[in-house]
């Protein structure tokens, strides 16, 4: 049986493999603001793999088109632009707000996608990255509140007309989702997807695929562990990711929504594994912001989740079903 290593990274999968299967094909694309992959191991279609990948990512990209708030014409833009006006969008589109509203419950609005006006003045990818003044920040804070997202049906009302919508944190997972469903659907029976760190598997029961986790404390490439399984999907958030330097401090991109700046904990990554990837991510960010303490409190009540915290101090902790229900090894283990 062939064994796969994975690691787990912001924006690539590395696949140390023992043999290859001779249905095997991946393409890789930019979308979603990051590097994608596709990689087919087994199907059983009338199409080629490669028009199956193709599919996919246009898949990906629709949904992205619907669902990014930095594209104009996209059904996020729309509600943020109607300035606390009635917009209608599509389902897909109103099923994950409703799926983000329930993270916001459940941390206690820690995870809160009306964020965006304090993520907007966080600009990580710029050449001279600097911190939004403190004014800024005590504004744009002010319309941070979920509680004030009105959804009935597919019709969405921002009750702030200042207040915006950013799905950064749960839309890369549901698109992965959708694209899983789509691969199945096409008779694809192993797969890996890989939409810039989020990991989608699709294996047979008898079958599994190794994801190697980054260690945040380390260098590119060195992995803390690795998660056995043949069917979840990982999503990993971390200070290593998307941060800058600026006078001697780091800044990364997981943002207090007390505060407006990025969450100062003790943490420096959190990996969430379970079946839907859109849960897994919002859960990723929720617990790195709740902390060590209070986000294993919020995963071990939850059915089907498992989580992998490491902290600054290099310390790995682990939610309760860890290598009871999810196979965890550590690197001196993989050895």
């Amino acid at each position: 049986m062939k064994k796969i290593l994975i690691i787990l990274s912001v924006l690539a999968v590395t696949i140390i493999s023992a043999g290859c299967s001779k249905k095997e094909v991946s393409q890789t694309a930019f979308l979603l603001d990051t590097v994608s992959t596709i990689t087919i191991y087994d199907y059983s279609s009338d199409e080629s793999a490669n028009d199956i990948i193709n599919e996919c990512f246009s898949l990906c990209t629709d949904y992205e088109n619907k669902l990014s708030r930095t594209i104009n014409t996209s059904e996020i833009s729309a509600i943020n632009s109607a300035k606390g006006g009635k917009t209608q969008v599509s389902e897909q589109t109103a099923e994950l707000i409703k799926k983000a509203i329930k993270y916001s419950e459940l941390s206690n609005g820690k995870f809160d996608i009306t964020i965006a006006p304090v993520s907007s003045l966080w600009d990580f990818k710029s050449e001279s990255p600097a911190p939004p003044n403190d004014s800024q920040i005590k504004e744009a804070l002010s319309h941070v509140n979920y509680k004030n997202i009105s959804v009935e049906g597919n019709t969405v009302e921002l009750l702030d007309e200042s207040a915006a919508i950013d799905l950064g944190g749960i839309a890369k997972g549901y698109i992965g989702d959708k694209a899983k469903e789509f691969l199945i659907e096409k008779g694809v029976t192993k797969a890996l997807i890989n939409l810039g760190g989020n990991i989608l598997v699709i294996c047979p029961e008898n079958d599994s695929l190794k994801i190697g986790i980054q260690d945040p404390n380390g260098q590119e490439g060195a992995l803390s562990g690795a998660i056995s399984t043949n069917g979840n999907s990982l999503v990993t958030s971390g200070i290593y990711q998307r941060c800058f330097e600026y006078n001697g401090k780091l800044y990364h991109h997981i943002l207090d929504t007390s505060t407006g700046y990025p969450v100062d904990n003790n943490l420096a990554s959190v990996t969430i594994i379970g079946p839907e990837s859109a849960d897994c991510d919002a859960l990723s960010t929720t617990v790195f912001c709740l902390g060590a303490e209070e986000g294993l409190k919020l995963v071990n009540s939850l059915d089907g989740y498992e989580a992998v915290i490491i902290t600054k101090d290099n310390e790995t902790l682990f939610s309760d079903g860890i290598n009871k229900t999810v196979e965890y090894r550590s690197a001196s283990e993989l050895n």
